[in-house]
């Protein structure tokens, strides 16, 4: 098979990458890796110096491209059966790829900010940091309830690359942060949980959630 990932099923940006995979119905191979086996990072440094995942390697054309983001246009340029992740239409596009920055930076970062803190060794954590953190969150849980409102996915009617980004993010950002009173942004969370492809990537991660320190 020509395409392999090299990826997690507990990190949220291989999840992200992940239900792009499943929407697109690429074939590839998935190959976990593990950051604390010397052996296994050295595979991942070989493709990506900054041992981060995913990377998306392609036999066949003799690339490897990391970052969730760039593995799904990627992905979508050259094998999808069904091109959908990245609208057509220049202005959807655009607005789609912002709100993927979006649920990145401003849930996924976040999240992952007040999670980590907790794997600090006792008197290095970084409590300002973390009220920072949990302050964004709720300012992103406030724009996301608003564009939640007014449309079925995170970008519009459709399913695209925003939702491939907001489903892993809301995953772990509501097991720290719960929305709360936003039942809009509960709404489409719910929605995402029952999109196939989101709940395969849940399904596939649940052997390993015991690791998540949330």
């Amino acid at each position: 098979m020509a395409l392999t990932l090299y990826s997690h099923p507990l990190a949220s940006f291989c999840q992200k990458a992940l239900v792009g995979l499943y929407e697109l119905d690429v074939p590839f191979t998935q190959r976990v890796i593990d950051l604390y086996d010397p052996t296994e990072r050295a595979e991942l440094v070989k493709l990506w110096p900054l041992a981060k995942f995913p990377v998306l390697a392609d036999g066949a054309r003799g690339v490897a491209i990391p970052e969730s983001s760039s593995v799904l246009e990627y992905a979508e340029q050259h094998y999808a059966r069904t091109p959908q992740l990245f609208p057509a239409d220049p202005d959807l596009s655009r607005e789609t790829k912002m709100r993927d920055r979006f649920y990145d930076l401003y849930v996924n970062t976040p999240m992952g900010k007040i999670v980590t803190d907790k794997l600090r060794p006792e008197g290095k954590q970084d409590p300002y940091g973390v009220d920072e953190a949990r302050v964004q969150l709720d300012t992103a849980y406030g724009v996301a309830d608003a564009w939640a409102r007014v449309s079925t996915w995170a970008a519009g009617e459709s399913f695209t690359l925003a939702d491939c980004a907001a489903a892993p993010a809301l995953f772990y950002a509501s097991k720290i942060a719960p929305f709360g009173e936003r039942r809009h942004l509960a709404d489409y969370y719910a929605r995402l949980c029952e999109r196939p492809s989101v709940a395969r990537v849940f399904e596939e991660a649940k052997p390993y959630l015991a690791m998540f320190p949330g």
